[in-house]
């Protein structure tokens, strides 16, 4: 006999727009799931930088969707709505959400659902969807990155950095990261970028130019390196801007644009539709999933933290001092 769900479960939710001191423990009933939703029991959550911007006031859910923060999860289907064909419940799956993953239960879209990679523990596939969904429709569907292309990957370590440097190395582009210090560039080497740029002490400028210029760049930085990604692009190059981390506001000559005919254009996954995000899950397990089975892509789990603990881990992913993703476990 299957054990009856509970009526509540534990949560961390924003309890004002402010650091990571906001996130607090509560009970909150289970999620009602849609006819196309399915019910998951989670076993982790990934922490991203769209829920720091949302612990900060600046990402508001969409209408419809759960307050609370966690873009991600592994977990068990306990429950799935009338008109979920593929999941059965008891199924290992990993999913990206709207909101509510830092919770013991969340409600997703079970078109956004995918297998758990073979070979991958509950715990770190956790951290495979948000930045494979991200990566994979920004950089592969949206800039169309080739194999012989350029990559300039900033932040190469993070979450976003790891799964930019492995999956252009999977399908054939030359990949330059950038990071520091010498411990987050040594992961970068690891993972096979080819360059390994220490932005404090070189300049990425001078050495991308000199290896013919980026045909995609990928930038969570922003300030100073907007205008020093258009120098460092070559003709025709692509280029996405995936956060700030240095600000948002620069003064910017614009004329590279013109004269190198540059794509330049931003994104968030969260607000983009949900068929499309169905073609990216699809996309993902017919061919990254794969390759995570073969061992040729490898997740990067920097450290995993009880879901109490979740004002802590905020704290790690501001820091800097990470080394791919952090999780929250939930006992």
């Amino acid at each position: 006999m299957n054990n009856p769900l509970p009526v509540t479960m534990r949560a961390i939710e924003i309890s004002a727009p402010g650091g990571p001191e906001v996130l607090k423990p509560v009970e909150r009933p289970l999620p009602e799931i849609k006819d196309h939703e399915v019910l998951i029991k989670v076993t982790a959550a990934g922490i991203n930088g769209p829920d720091i911007m949302q612990r900060k006031g600046l990402y508001p859910a969409p209408a419809g969707a759960s307050d609370l923060p966690g873009l991600e999860v592994s977990g068990t289907i306990v429950a799935k709505g009338k008109n979920v064909q593929r999941w059965s419940t008891g199924d290992k799956i990993v999913a990206l959400t709207n909101g509510g993953g830092y919770a013991e239960y969340v409600a997703a879209d079970a078109t956004h659902c995918l297998t758990v990679p073979q070979g991958i523990s509950m715990l770190d596939a956790a951290g495979l969807p948000e930045t494979f969904f991200t990566v994979w429709s920004n950089v592969f569907i949206g800039a169309g990155l080739k194999a012989g292309e350029t990559f300039l990957v900033h932040g190469g370590a993070g979450g976003i950095g790891t799964t930019c440097i492995q999956l252009g190395k999977a399908f054939g582009a030359k990949v330059i990261a950038t990071d520091s210090p010498e411990s987050r560039c040594s992961i970068c080497k690891e993972l096979g970028a080819d360059r390994v740029v220490d932005y404090v002490s070189e300049d990425f400028v001078e050495i991308v130019r000199a290896a013919g210029g980026a045909n995609v760049i990928l930038d969570i930085v922003g300030g100073p390196n907007i205008e020093k990604n258009f120098k460092a692009a070559s003709h025709d190059a692509r280029i996405i801007q995936l956060a700030f981390g240095a600000g948002s506001k620069v003064e910017v000559n614009l004329m590279p644009v013109m004269l190198k005919r540059l794509t330049y254009t931003g994104s968030t996954l969260r607000t983009r539709p949900d068929a499309f995000k169905a073609r990216i899950a699809r996309e993902l397990e017919e061919q990254v999933w794969p390759l995570i089975a073969a061992g040729k892509i490898r997740t990067v789990t920097h450290s995993a933290l009880p879901l109490d603990q979740a004002a802590q881990a905020h704290a790690l992913m501001q820091s800097s001092q990470h080394v791919g993703k952090i999780l929250l476990e939930i006992a």
